[in-house]
């Protein structure tokens, strides 16, 4: 299974490279500010994306550590700071969006929160690891981050 799980992941980072240059290229000369917002953020999920199949594939090989205390409390400091900027944007959003009655501003703001949401759940998820006050293995970390993503392991 690692060789054919290898191949699978180098054949996704590419094809999120290929979004990624088709997403940009078609941002030349284009001129609805939505449809170009659209794009944009499509190519940064797909760097995202093959960002995130190349470290899978690095686990493959190189198993990282686990964090040390002082690594632990940074990562608290941090998810929790973190965690407070998106609830305050969750809030703001919650206000605003039911006031907007032009559909298309009401689009984008409902497609905003959706990610800030799936992101505050994620950051969540990672300051539970960090509470638990113990060694956080690199699989828990992996698992935390990606493991409720849907085809992603199988």
């Amino acid at each position: 299974m690692p060789k054919k799980l290898e191949r699978f992941l180098e054949s996704m980072v590419k094809a999120e490279e290929r979004i990624v240059r088709s997403a940009e290229s078609s941002l030349e000369g284009l001129e609805n500010l939505a449809v170009r917002s659209v794009l944009k953020g499509i190519s940064y999920d797909s760097l995202k994306h093959a960002e995130m199949y190349r470290s899978a594939k690095e686990l493959l090989f190189e198993p990282r550590p686990s964090l040390d205390e002082g690594q632990l409390d940074v990562q608290r400091v941090i998810v929790a700071r973190h965690i407070a900027m998106e609830e305050r944007l969750i809030s703001r959003l919650e206000k605003i969006i039911p006031d907007v009655e032009n559909k298309k501003i009401k689009f984008i703001l409902s497609s905003i929160i959706k990610d800030e949401r799936c992101h505050h759940g994620v950051l969540k998820r990672v300051e539970e690891l960090l509470i638990k006050d113990e060694t956080v293995t690199e699989e828990d970390w992996w698992d935390t981050a990606f493991g409720d993503v849907p085809g992603l392991w199988g």
